[in-house]
């Protein structure tokens, strides 16, 4: 079955790594649905029934973003918020939708993988910032898989370093 990518990038026209991982997994079709979230929603105006039914035709959603301010971009959460609903993704009448659907993140992160340490500049790892996405997806219960990141991107961004992102992101989505 295909995965699907739900890209959260605001400015997706400058990025160099996101907007590279999105043509890689455009060449496979048959492998992954990419839906970018600010493109289809340009005024932040979220189709909730529609994003819902999205979810539900998928075993497995990737929601890949680059780290901002220690989350993600303000449309993922704001997405979280709106479709992530009583009644359809938690609660005890609700079904759990999302139940059981393999989740995991794939994140872009400025600086070096030691930045993100206890030791390091910003004393805790890119696990622990990103322990309220696992809370979340627990919540929901779906089968949260952990989190792929591409450190040192900010100071880092030659054709190379980010060539060498794809085989081990493709690699990633596959083990999913």
């Amino acid at each position: 079955m295909k995965t699907l990518v739900i890209v959260i990038h605001p400015h997706m026209q400058s990025s160099v790594i996101n907007k590279r991982w999105i043509n890689e997994l455009e060449k496979y079709p048959e492998k992954y649905t990419i839906h970018p979230l600010y493109e289809v929603y340009p005024n932040e105006i979220i189709d909730v029934l529609e994003e819902q039914q999205l979810i539900e035709s998928y075993d497995t959603i990737v929601f890949q973003f680059p780290f901002y301010w220690f989350s993600s971009p303000p449309l993922l959460k704001k997405w979280f918020d709106e479709v992530l609903l009583y009644g359809w993704a938690y609660g005890s009448k609700s079904g759990y939708k999302v139940e059981g659907k393999k989740v995991a993140l794939a994140i872009t992160a400025g600086i070096d993988e030691e930045g993100y340490s206890v030791s390091g500049k910003y004393k805790h790892t890119m696990k622990e910032l990103t322990a309220p996405f696992e809370l979340t997806f627990d919540y929901i219960k779906a089968d949260y898989k952990g989190i792929f990141v591409y450190y040192d991107i900010e100071r880092n961004a030659s054709e190379e370093w980010i060539e060498r992102s794809i085989p081990m992101y493709l690699d990633f989505l596959e083990g999913l």
